[in-house]
Parts: C-alpha cells; sequence; structure tokens
C-alpha cells in the first residue's frame, strides 16, 4: 500500500525525525555514488527518491524523479523547474536503456507488483547502469515503527532481497544498513542518533539497522528472454496487408 505523497512530504520535510532519516540515507548514497562520478549521466529516482537526488541536481546530465498513481506527486524542487512526474508504477515515461543510475525509495516494498516494477526498473537502465534499492530492514525496529515511512510495506531480509534482484536480472554489487537510532523523535534518542549509527556500522551483528540499501547492476544481455525489450506496436494497416502466399483474398492455387 502506498503511502500519501503530503505524509512521506511532512515526514521528510516537516520532522526532526524525518530531517534526520533523510540526511543519514543521502550521505550513504553520495558514498556509494560521490557527484563527481555521476557528472553528466542521467539519473532517475522512483517512488520517494527526491530527497536523494538533490545532490546531483547541478552535475548529472538530467534528473527525474517518478512518482507512482497511487501515492501522488508534488512539484520538486522548490524555488527549481520541476523534475517531478506522475506515472504508472510499472509503465515509466522513460525511453528504455536511457538511464545510468536509478535510486528507489518508497516504491518496491510497498507495490503490490513488486516483479512488475523490478522489471520496468531493468527496461529503463542502460547496460551496467546501477540502481540502488532502499527498503526496510526486516529485523530492525523502523519496520515496525508505522509513524514513520518504513513502517508501511512489506520489509526484507537482505538474502530476501538480494535473491529477488537476482531473478530480475540485477547483480548486487555493495550493500550496507543504516537507521540504527531508534525511530524516536524524543531528544534523547535524537541527540544520540550519531553515536548509535556508528556503533551500529562497528558491530552490525549485534544491532539491526532499520534501512538496508543495495546497489546492483543491470545484467546484459538478460538471463530471461524478452525482458527489457522494447513492445512491438503494431501498424493498424499490417491487419490489411496480404498474407504469404494470397493476393486480394485468394491463394495462388486458387488462380490457376
Amino acid at each position: 500500500m502506498h503511502l500519501d505523497v503530503k505524509d512521506l512530504r511532512d515526514f521528510y520535510y516537516r520532522s526532526a525525525l524525518g530531517r534526520a532519516a533523510q540526511k543519514i540515507v543521502r550521505t550513504q548514497v553520495t558514498r556509494f555514488w560521490p557527484v563527481a562520478d555521476v557528472a553528466r549521466q542521467s539519473m532517475a529516482g522512483f517512488g520517494f527518491a527526491q530527497p536523494l537526488l538533490r545532490p546531483y541536481l547541478a552535475d548529472a546530465r538530467r534528473v527525474i524523479g517518478l512518482m507512482p498513481g497511487p501515492q501522488g506527486v508534488m512539484p520538486w524542487p522548490p524555488g527549481m523547474p520541476n523534475v517531478s512526474v506522475l506515472c504508472d508504477e510499472t509503465l515509466w515515461p522513460l525511453e528504455t536503456g536511457h538511464v545510468d543510475r536509478l535510486i528507489m525509495m518508497h516504491g518496491l516494498e510497498v507495490s503490490e507488483r513488486p516483479s512488475e516494477v523490478l522489471d520496468e526498473a531493468y527496461r529503463v537502465l542502460g547496460p551496467g547502469g546501477q540502481a540502488l534499492f532502499i527498503v526496510p530492514n526486516r529485523t530492525g525496529l523502523w519496520a515496525r515503527a508505522e509513524w514513520t515511512p518504513f513502517g508501511y510495506g512489506r520489509p526484507y531480509s537482505m538474502g530476501q532481497l538480494e535473491a529477488q534482484l537476482k531473478r530480475h536480472d540485477f547483480v548486487p554489487e555493495a550493500h550496507v544498513s543504516v537507521l540504527y537510532q531508534p525511530p524516536s523523535s524524543r531528544r534523547f534518542w535524537m541527540k544520540t542518533g550519531p553515536f548509535w549509527e556508528r556503533m551500529g556500522r562497528a558491530i552490525p551483528a549485534v544491532m539491526a539497522g532499520g534501512v538496508m540499501m543495495v546497489v546492483a547492476t543491470k545484467r546484459h544481455p538478460p538471463s530471461r528472454r524478452g525482458v527489457g525489450e522494447t513492445a512491438r506496436v503494431l501498424n493498424p494497416l499490417d491487419v490489411l496487408a496480404p498474407k504469404p502466399g494470397k493476393v486480394a483474398g485468394q491463394t495462388r492455387q486458387g488462380m490457376t
């Protein structure tokens, strides 16, 4: 079930907990993909990935934020030309193979058709293109916190996520867990947030991060026939064209 875009906006932009979570996740995104490495490339975000795209606005060749219909759309970024677009979650208004980097947050775990979403992500990526999938961790506290966006939808374990990505011809390259601080806006937890983040990364076997982030590369050619291919649109005039061995509705034998 998709959250409403207003609820997502209010969490990430108008709450202290949401702004802290946004900062932690976005910092990790730029560690995976430094801004200089993405310069002059095409970037897309699906779900509610706009907060994570901001560092790339100035240098990327193109940035587009795809927001699924059940969620709704908001103009973004504020005070600048809009790059957000409302779309069908399994039919994105992008050409096949024209995206270099894709970020998906609050798009996979809340979809009722995750396999089709992954197929569409595969389609728009170019050969060797990379996608970053951000999902709630099944064993983390944030997956149980319904007052945050990560408390909705289908949480994953790392094994489940990587297995699903491999089935859709993505090759996992790197992964990390973030958001080790409890999902609470109480002053103590907010002030000690950086400590819990450092502690969780130092001893991940003891503490479970609330969110998993996996970078995966598009496998090309795909192992499944027909995946990522552009749909063939039939020409209506083809219906009127004579079939092989027939002329004007008569067989060659009937004309002899």
